[in-house]
C-alpha cells in the first residue's frame, strides 16, 4: 500500500481552501511530506495541521487539483457519486431529454466537482477528454461508471486526453475507444443534424457551449446575407439558413473542417431543387495556409 502523501500549505493559504476553491498553486505549498508522482491522490493540510483536502497531485502551476473537501476516499463509490450527481443534475435542468437534441455536457471539470475532467455526450458517445494526469489514470474507472449509470443510452467511451495533456505526451496514449465503438456520428441539436469527428476535431468533436448562441444568431438571420468567420463544421451557418438567411458564406483555414461544414449543410438541406440556391450561396471557401 502506498505511503500517504502531505502537503502543508503556508500560513493564510487555507484561506481559498475554505471557501472551496477548487486549485492549489505550487507556491502556496511549505512542505511536501512523500514524493509524489503525478496523478497521485494526496492530502493537504493547513499550517497548523488542520485537514483541507485531498485531491489530484501535477506538477506545474497549479499542483493539487482537489476532489473532495472532506476526508472521503477515492474509490468506486467516490467516483460513482460525483458522476451520477452531475446526470442527475442535468436530468433535473431538461438537458438529458430535451427537445429535439441528443447531445450534452456531462461533466464540466470544475463545475461539477471534478477538476480537470470533461465529458460530452454525442447521442450514445461519451467523449472524455483528461486535463490533468489524475483524471486520465481514472478514465478506465470512469468509462465503467458511465455504462452503469447511463445503461442503454452509452454506446462507447472515447477518451480524447492526449491533446489535453500536451505537456505529458510521453504518458499519454493516443485517442482511443475504451467502451464499444460509435454507432452514429450524428447529433441533432434544436432539430438540427451534426456530424462530429470527434476522433480528430477540435476539443471533444463539437463546441455544446455554444448551443443557445447558435438558436441565438439564427433568430436574427431571417433575410440577412452572412458570413461565418472560423466557422468550423458549420454549426452557425445551418442555423443561419434553417432561419431563413437569404446568403451564407462559410470561411475555416482547415480544409477538413470545412468538409464538414459541407456535409452538415447536406444533413439538413438535401440537394434538391428548393434548395439548390441556398446551396450554390453556401459554398464554403478555405486557405490551404
Amino acid at each position: 500500500m502506498k505511503a500517504r502523501i502531505k502537503f502543508i500549505l503556508k500560513s493564510g493559504k487555507e484561506q481559498s481552501l475554505k471557501r472551496l476553491h477548487p486549485w492549489i498553486f505550487s507556491g502556496a505549498i511549505k512542505e511536501i511530506f512523500g514524493t509524489p508522482a503525478d496523478g497521485d491522490i494526496v492530502e493537504v493540510y493547513s499550517n497548523r495541521d488542520e485537514f483541507l483536502a485531498t485531491g489530484h497531485f501535477q506538477t506545474g502551476t497549479i499542483a493539487v487539483r482537489v476532489l473532495s473537501f472532506a476526508r472521503n476516499k477515492i474509490d468506486d463509490i467516490f467516483w460513482m457519486e460525483k458522476i451520477r450527481q452531475a446526470w442527475t443534475a442535468r436530468e433535473k435542468i431538461g438537458l438529458v431529454d430535451f427537445p429535439g437534441t441528443n447531445a450534452f455536457r456531462l461533466v464540466h471539470g470544475e463545475g461539477d466537482f471534478l477538476p480537470g475532467l470533461i465529458i460530452d455526450f454525442y447521442n450514445g458517445t461519451a467523449v472524455i477528454q483528461a486535463h490533468s494526469v489524475g483524471m486520465y489514470f481514472e478514465r478506465q474507472r470512469i468509462a465503467r461508471i458511465l455504462k452503469d449509470i447511463l445503461g442503454d443510452r452509452l454506446h462507447c467511451v472515447y477518451d480524447k486526453s492526449e491533446s489535453g495533456l500536451s505537456g505529458k505526451s510521453g504518458s499519454i496514449s493516443p485517442g482511443e475507444y475504451i467502451y464499444g465503438y460509435p454507432v452514429t456520428r450524428k447529433l441533432k441539436e434544436y432539430h438540427n443534424i451534426f456530424e462530429v469527428d470527434w476522433e480528430s476535431g477540435q476539443k471533444t468533436g463539437f463546441y455544446l457551449d455554444q448551443r443557445e448562441n447558435r438558436k441565438l444568431v439564427g433568430e436574427y438571420c431571417e433575410g440577412r446575407r452572412v458570413l461565418n468567420m472560423f466557422c468550423y463544421t458549420g454549426g452557425f451557418s445551418v442555423y443561419a439558413l434553417r432561419a431563413g438567411a437569404s446568403m451564407v458564406h462559410s470561411v475555416d483555414s482547415s480544409r477538413t473542417s470545412i468538409q464538414l461544414a459541407d456535409i452538415n449543410i447536406s444533413h439538413n438541406f438535401p440537394f434538391d431543387n428548393m434548395n439548390t440556391q441556398i446551396r450554390s450561396h453556401c459554398q464554403q471557401q478555405y486557405a490551404d495556409g
